[in-house]
């Protein structure tokens, strides 16, 4: 018995972009193009003939998923994720390379794949069944449960080429989730459906999961990736270049896509800021192990680490630092008064650290804006230093619970709750 369910080896796609293309034609149009393909030919003499391009959707993709494993497939568009999704399910063959698939794989791909339009939704659920391989009592047995999921109980006797989008995408996943292939293959389908469904598909998801099914999910949701996926896969530009725990991977793809500033450094003395007795040499957000760090999380604590360096021997410096939204809203301020070391008193000329400690599921997923204000000892010559950095905090894996909307707010503080009975 193998432990792999999906085995990929040297994978890779080639589609011919302009030249020739091949295609049916009708009976009159042959004959059209063979009655004036002489004024044509002579028509072309001395012009260049087109050369079909050749693009490489997918190359030299190798990876393999065990049995229950639930994996992410994340990346920027065109990076070939739908492409290696369609390889997986046979919709279309590859180029080169070697596809291994071990139990029944169903699909959710874009709308409209795996339906017969001119088929009722009845019909077409018991269509996949078969495709599945599945006998037909055993498909009546889950019958009611996929109308009872998709909700579409009053068109359940109407060609699907009359549903909307919304209900087509209700009626497919309930077909795949509920027919129990061994392989789940999802692409970012389901952000056509409203809210409130991909709630109930999430958790439907997640218990698929949890029954010991494999799963390979695309999404640009990288909290629901982090949530329902123990591993990642990232492409770029048709290629498999990292893989690993979803956030390790995910915290690459952010770091790679967004122009965050976790850290600044200011190496000539007389151009960094500066108040007249304090120069600001370095800003740093560093995990709660002093490492530096590229990505931060709702649910993990970080260091807010400033250099600075005091150039005249008795001066008494103080910090502090301002977080402000995406909209320049103050979120809160922090002034190290309640330093212990040196706060208050007289340093002498060198170079110090200073830290401040961000608990961890303080802030709300978006992206801040830090400023440093130095002072000394009078507040006179303050120097404020805007836009010292620009983090992003991502949702940390499991702090949603069930809900995947919108939080509301710069601040989101994981509070204690309690209930109970009260006769």
């Amino acid at each position: 018995m193998s432990e792999f369910a999906i085995q990929v080896e040297n994978l890779g796609k080639m589609y011919r972009i302009g030249g020739q293309q091949a295609r049916y034609k009708r009976f009159t149009e042959t004959a059209m193009e063979t009655l004036f393909a002489p004024l044509r030919r002579l028509r072309s003499i001395g012009k260049p003939i087109p050369v079909a391009e050749t693009l490489w959707a997918l190359r030299n993709v190798s990876f393999k998923v065990a049995e229950g494993e639930v994996v992410g497939i994340i990346g920027r568009n065109g990076a070939g994720k739908s492409t290696l999704l369609k390889l997986l399910s046979q919709i279309t063959e590859p180029t080169e390379g070697e596809i291994r698939v071990r139990g029944r794989v169903g699909s959710l791909l874009e709308v409209g794949t795996g339906f017969h339009p001119e088929l009722t939704g009845r019909e077409n659920i018991y269509l996949n069944g078969a495709i599945l391989g599945m006998r037909r009592a055993e498909i009546s047995q889950k019958f009611d449960e996929i109308v009872a999921f998709a909700e579409i109980d009053k068109f359940l006797d109407t060609p699907v080429k009359r549903y909307s989008s919304g209900m087509y995408v209700r009626l497919a996943f309930a077909v795949a989730a509920h027919l129990e292939p061994e392989i789940l293959v999802v692409d970012e389908v389901l952000a056509v459906g409203d809210a409130q469904f991909q709630k109930k598909c999430m958790g439907k998801m997640g218990d698929v999961a949890k029954g010991g099914r494999t799963v390979l999910f695309v999404s640009h949701n990288l909290t629901t990736i982090r949530t329902l996926c123990t591993r990642a896969l990232l492409l770029d530009e048709g290629t498999c270049v990292a893989d690993g725990t979803s956030n390790q991977i995910v915290g690459r793809y952010v770091s790679n896509i967004r122009e965050g500033v976790f850290q600044r450094e200011w190496l000539d003395q007389t151009n960094a800021p500066q108040n007249g007795i304090v120069v600001l040499k370095k800003v740093t957000v560093l995990d709660e192990t002093g490492d530096p760090v590229d990505v931060i999380y709702t649910d993990t604590a970080f260091d807010i680490e400033i250099e600075f360096l005091v150039k005249i021997e008795g001066s008494s410096v103080g910090l502090t630092i301002i977080f402000y939204d995406s909209e320049n809203n103050c979120v809160f301020s922090s002034i190290n008064n309640h330093e212990m070391n040196w706060y208050g008193k007289a340093m002498p000329i060198g170079t110090y650290k200073s830290v401040c400690k961000i608990p961890a599921n303080f802030f709300n997923n978006g992206w801040f804006n830090l400023s440093i204000n130095l002072f000394g000892k009078n507040f006179s010559d303050a120097r404020m230093v805007h836009d010292a950095l620009r983090i992003e905090v991502l949702d940390g894996s499991g702090v949603r619970g069930d809900y995947y909307g919108d939080y509301s707010g710069v601040v989101r503080p994981d509070l204690d709750w309690h209930t109970e009975r009260v006769n």
